[in-house]
């Protein structure tokens, strides 16, 4: 079992980068090493209570393996959330994320959490291709869980995000897929025009150019039609993760979408996350009224 990678501190040197302070996380909360290690010790404890499976390949290439939380009826109809980690797209692993699985599994769903490949190592359209293939295999494996392949939900946290709103946008019919293939998506703290990032130390890992970011930004690659969405953020987050949560809500529903806005009072973007699966949240309550549960 691959043990979580929470990385170096995302600003190591003083450098004038106009949009470090925007999305510079770890800078802004110094203590984000115990938010990391609430996000362990919560994954342990849903590992050892709920059954599950660790470390199923959905591909051959690199990290790309999955932590499979069945449903417990096991009758083949429920409602699966598949969970996509954050980091930046260049550190942390599901091992540090199976706390979402607490309440979907005990509402009588089914989850999965996502590795894939970190930058450096690839790119970003590399990471977004092997989510894309993570959710073909799921729909392809659904019976494993317990779950329904007409209904798989995709959430994720700050990368992950990001990753989620690339799933949503998605043409899954070019892909010889439903084109519903994601029928509804959760990004917490996501990041939806990665413009910003190239002004960023991030990007020294990341490694966007112009093109790069465009063609992998969610507000720029809007989808003919669009599952139903809620865009969380917690309200004491850095204004630009507040403007890019509200800015995707807002194109998404000016294409005649559905989408729901979160801004959640007192959370930032290292606890906010934490509100998911958590059983008698707002956030799990939303995610899970989604999911028809």
């Amino acid at each position: 079992m691959r043990r979580a990678t929470h990385g170096s501190d995302e600003m190591s040197e003083q450098r004038e980068l106009p949009q470090e302070a925007g999305y510079n996380l770890r800078m802004r909360h110094p203590d984000h090493p115990e938010h990391f290690a609430i996000w362990d010790a919560e994954s342990e404890r849903i590992r050892a209570a709920l059954a599950c499976t660790l470390d199923v390949r959905y591909g051959d290439g690199p990290n790309m393996t999955a932590d499979l939380f069945p449903a417990p009826a096991g009758d083949g109809g429920a409602p699966i959330q598949v969970f996509i980690h954050g980091g930046y797209w260049r550190t942390m692993d599901k091992f540090s994320h199976s706390f979402p699985a607490e309440a979907f599994v005990a509402a009588g769903g089914a989850v999965v959490s996502l590795n894939y490949a970190l930058a450096p190592a690839v790119t970003l359209d590399t990471i977004v291709e092997q989510c894309r293939t993570a959710l073909e295999w799921v729909a392809d494996n659904a019976g494993r869980l317990g779950g329904d392949a007409d209904r798989i939900f995709v959430s994720g946290h700050s990368a992950g995000g990001h990753l989620t709103a690339m799933m949503l946008c998605t043409d899954w019919a070019a892909r010889g897929r439903p084109a519903d293939l994601v029928k509804g998506g959760t990004p917490i703290s996501g990041i939806f025009d990665l413009a910003p990032i190239t002004e960023t130390s991030i990007n020294d890992d990341v490694r966007l150019d112009a093109e790069a970011a465009a063609r992998n930004s969610p507000l720029l690659n809007l989808p003919a039609s669009g599952a139903p969405l809620i865009a969380v953020v917690g309200a004491d987050e850095t204004p630009a993760f507040v403007a890019q949560n509200r800015a995707f809500a807002e194109a998404w529903r000016a294409r005649g979408f559905a989408a729901e806005s979160m801004e959640i009072e007192g959370l930032h973007h290292f606890n906010v996350v934490t509100e998911l699966g958590r059983p008698g949240t707002a956030l799990t309550a939303a995610v899970l009224a989604q999911m028809g549960l």
